[in-house]
């Protein structure tokens, strides 16, 4: 199969853009870069590159307090949760920063039908809503009939007035016509990490398998999109090479999907490499440390203010709440990396291979607890999905403001599902003074008046209340 060239990652224009990063980051044009990214307009490759270069204490604080401003105004306090979903460690890959590297010896499985449904049982009674299904590649033992009859099988279960109401699906770069597949299965978002955007490091870290054609990869998100699919989430592996090149790479990436499809990613994920079967951290010389990851997630917010960023459970809980406030708007809770790990764990207390290795382990209750204690807003809000929200309308009605008044109440309906089925009591005492609280934040009278008479609805027995 002949692949598209990704010509759009360009890798002499990232270094230039670097060099003159270096050179122009002075005081005046930092400042005045930052002001202008406060209007949310996003910001350039040549502004980002003079970021990154920025390592003035004081103008670093003004990154995290632009990111701040920028998260307020686009996405409120809001945080939207999920969990990860594994039902397949199969992978033909040797990737060599992956626990499930087709080079690692263990008993490999795949979930059956029945034990998806009996995960997703799990997920359901932690609370969940939506889930990211994640699979190894491996076209004998996960197909992709395999993915769509696990997708049908997650969807398929209720339980407490509950069910998943939206699966974003991470697999391996796949056809247009794959792409149609998981289209018409109701998925969500497709998550797809680049990992590394820089060829000669990509060639190393994938030797064997299918990934190892960058082009083919690198692609995936024009094929999907060609396939109806608008809501694609990105992300690197950070540790892999160098973080600025990365993260002018990503831009890159951005910048052609706006260019080709009118939208840029959905998502950006940020994961930083993490331990796991036979994988040594010191083999790896670009480890992003805590400081830089926190420049980073803020220079992502000023550069793409109105794309969502992803935090997963490899960060621990106090890394992941000082991100909280630097520009993401989704993280994962009550996590499990392992495939059968949420049935086999709680019941047998037996520990599955893992992808990676999680850093925060909290329940999902107490992650709602906590950054409920925060003032953040838990959300569980799939609506935008289920109206057809996605892509370049999602884009539309997200820069004319007109979100807030769909995502606030919205969010404060879901979280009172939530505290109303599975919270803690401690949690539901928080968690209510936090829907007081995002109450008057809808700007809309009527419509805040209309979401405190579904609040009582809900408290009624009503279920899956939305706008």
């Amino acid at each position: 199969m002949v692949s598209q060239v990704a010509s759009f990652i360009n890798e002499s224009a990232i270094y230039a853009a670097l060099e003159e990063g270096k050179r122009a980051a002075s005081r005046d044009m930092v400042e005045a870069i930052i002001k202008k990214a406060a209007d949310a307009h996003g910001l350039t490759l040549p502004e980002v590159a003079v970021l990154l270069n920025t390592h003035d204490p004081e103008l670093v604080e003004e990154i995290y307090k632009t990111a701040r401003h920028i998260k307020q105004k686009i996405y409120g306090r809001r945080l939207v949760l999920f969990a990860p979903l594994y039902v397949s460690d199969y992978c033909v890959n040797s990737c060599v920063y992956c626990g499930y590297g087709a080079g690692h010896k263990f008993s490999r499985r795949r979930l059956t039908m029945d034990e998806i449904k009996k995960e997703t049982l799990v997920l359901l009674n932690m609370g969940h809503k939506r889930l990211a299904m994640e699979a190894g590649e491996d076209p004998e033992n996960c197909p992709i009939d395999y993915v769509l009859d696990a997708i049908d099988a997650v969807y398929s279960v209720e339980t407490k007035n509950a069910n998943i109401r939206r699966i974003n699906i991470n697999i391996a770069a796949t056809t247009v016509e794959d792409y149609k597949k998981l289209k018409d299965a109701e998925i969500g978002t497709y998550i797809l990490f680049q990992e590394t955007y820089h060829r000669g490091t990509y060639a190393k870290m994938h030797p064997r398998g299918p990934k190892k054609d960058y082009d083919w990869h690198t692609t995936a998100f024009d094929r999907s999109n060609q396939a109806g699919i608008d809501d694609n989430g990105a992300g690197v592996l950070f540790g892999l090479y160098d973080h600025k090149f990365e993260m002018l790479a990503l831009m890159q990436h951005a910048e052609h999907l706006e260019a080709e499809f009118n939208c840029g990613p959905h998502t950006i994920s940020v994961p930083r490499i993490r331990p796991a079967g036979g994988i040594n951290l010191e083999s790896f010389p670009h480890i992003v440390s805590d400081d830089e990851f926190k420049k980073l997630i803020a220079i992502i917010r000023l550069a793409v203010p109105y794309t969502g960023m992803i935090i997963s459970t490899r960060e621990d809980a106090d890394l992941r709440n000082e991100c909280l406030e630097l520009g993401i708007s989704q993280l994962s809770g009550g996590s499990c990396t392992g495939v059968g790990g949420y049935c086999e764990e709680n019941e047998k207390g037996v520990k599955q291979p893992v992808q990676f290795q999680v850093n925060d382990e909290r329940p999902l209750d107490s992650v709602i607890h906590d950054i409920s204690e925060a003032g953040h807003l838990p959300s569980f809000c799939t609506a935008c999905y289920r109206n057809g929200r996605t892509g370049d309308r999602f884009m539309a009605v997200a820069k004319s403001g007109e979100i807030q008044n769909l995502c606030q109440p919205n969010a404060i309906l879901t979280l009172k599902e939530y505290l109303t089925d599975f919270a803690s009591p401690a949690t539901k005492e928080i968690g209510e003074k936090v829907i007081a609280e995002h109450l008057k934040e809808i700007p809309n009278e009527k419509l805040r008046k209309v979401t405190e008479a579904r609040l009582v609805e809900i408290e009624q027995g009503k279920r899956d209340l939305y706008y």
